[in-house]
């Protein structure tokens, strides 16, 4: 922990930026929460919990393409502010869904609102191998992924609560009002202009990003790696476990609540322990620990309370498995693509996360255990584990 206190210390964009990270990340857990308990309020099928699932990765698949290029041509520090702004505009709006009828409106705020925050998260990615380099770049991303564990634990915790005692509406209210913080933060921020293809058009950018892939086929399947990841998307299971199991034991907000923050817990604790350990020979039995405590999940989620400790297991391989393959991706890309190349990344990501939230429900509705869901899930990993396996002994991968 201490290393990475001296480098917040000695990076003072980083330190302001993760402060921002620790704010905004903190207060979007107010709004999911808030957007689940909803939606089973409202009385939903599963297949429309499994769409709104969807719609939180589906947006920035769709914009990847462009906003890499964008993050490339454009000075960073207008357009994440433009981007905080976004966020905050469509969070509060959510204040006004309040019955079946309202919910094409949910659709399309959860459709901006995360698009927002995927392009942000996107210019942010891009921006860290542009300030720093080697051990330092592998601390900065341990450190984010440790401050969106922290938050998640948190503020997932406190939403639960939050939500059962005060209500959806004061949700979005907090949620909206901690992107305004953020904003004001992030606008203190001095942040060098570091784009050098502005005078190319978009157009020319991404064929180049094309050409560079096809040269450098290392770098996509690097990419494809760490698109595995995104098998963890289980907020559609778990709320679907919360609706079908646990209904009758604790309140659906707390319930949802407490299996997230439990997992988080998993997931703050999961790169403190594992980071002095991994390296690129240690992928593969990360890759196969994660697909073990996601079939123990699968096992016990039956019951709330052993799913609850189950919960910490599969948390805590998943934060070191995506910010050490998202470091490779950064030390194997020429700096002058990172934009692109991290938007093409999450779009990969973004993905196959929304193809499992979509494909929880579909399963859920023709029948599938939630179990059952969750033993194809710890499939995954295992072939994500052979699949970076020959990617390894084909190339040279630097660590």
């Amino acid at each position: 922990m201490k290393h990475y206190l001296t480098l917040l210390a000695d990076e003072e964009v980083l330190k302001k930026l993760s402060i921002v990270q620790l704010i905004s990340y903190f207060g979007a857990w107010f709004s999911n929460v808030a957007i689940y308990t909803l939606l089973i309020e409202l009385g939903v099928e599963a297949e429309v919990i499994a769409f709104v699932a969807m719609l939180h990765f589906l947006s920035g698949v769709i914009q990847a393409p462009f906003s890499g290029a964008l993050i490339d041509k454009l000075h960073p520090k207008k357009l994440m502010l433009a981007l905080l702004g976004i966020q905050i505009v469509s969070t509060f709006l959510l204040i006004f869904v309040d019955n079946a009828e309202m919910l094409p409106l949910l659709y399309i705020l959860v459709f901006v609102k995360m698009g927002a925050a995927s392009f942000y998260f996107t210019a942010e990615m891009s921006l860290l191998p542009r300030i720093l380099k080697g051990e330092k770049l592998k601390l900065a991303n341990e450190i984010h992924s440790i401050i969106w564990s922290f938050a998640y634990t948190v503020g997932m915790a406190v939403s639960g609560y939050f939500v059962y005692v005060m209500g959806i509406d004061a949700a979005f209210f907090v949620d909206a009002l901690l992107f305004v913080f953020s904003l004001l933060l992030f606008a203190t921020i001095d942040i060098e202009e570091t784009p050098d293809t502005q005078r190319k058009n978009l157009i020319q950018m991404m064929r180049e990003t094309l050409l560079y892939l096809k040269k450098e086929p290392k770098v996509l399947h690097l990419m494809l790696v760490h698109a595995f990841v995104g098998f963890t998307a289980f907020d559609a299971l778990v709320a679907l476990l919360a609706k079908s199991y646990y209904l009758k034991i604790v309140a659906v907000s707390l319930a949802l609540g407490l299996l997230h923050s439990f997992r988080a817990v998993g997931l703050v604790m999961g790169p403190i322990i594992l980071g002095k350990w991994i390296n690129r020979r240690n992928l593969v039995k990360l890759f196969l620990f994660e697909s073990v405590a996601i079939a123990l999940w699968g096992i016990v989620m039956h019951d709330f309370y052993f799913s609850l400790a189950a919960s910490v297991a599969v948390g805590f391989f998943t934060t070191t498995l995506w910010s050490y393959s998202y470091t490779l991706i950064q030390k194997n890309t020429e700096s002058k693509f990172y934009g692109r190349i991290v938007a093409y990344n999450d779009m990969l990501f973004l993905s196959v996360s929304a193809l499992t939230s979509y494909m929880t429900g579909l399963l859920a509705k023709y029948g599938w255990e939630l179990q059952s869901i969750a033993f194809l899930l710890s499939l995954t990993f295992l072939i994500g584990g052979l699949y970076y396996y020959a990617v390894s002994k084909k190339y040279e991968i630097r660590d």
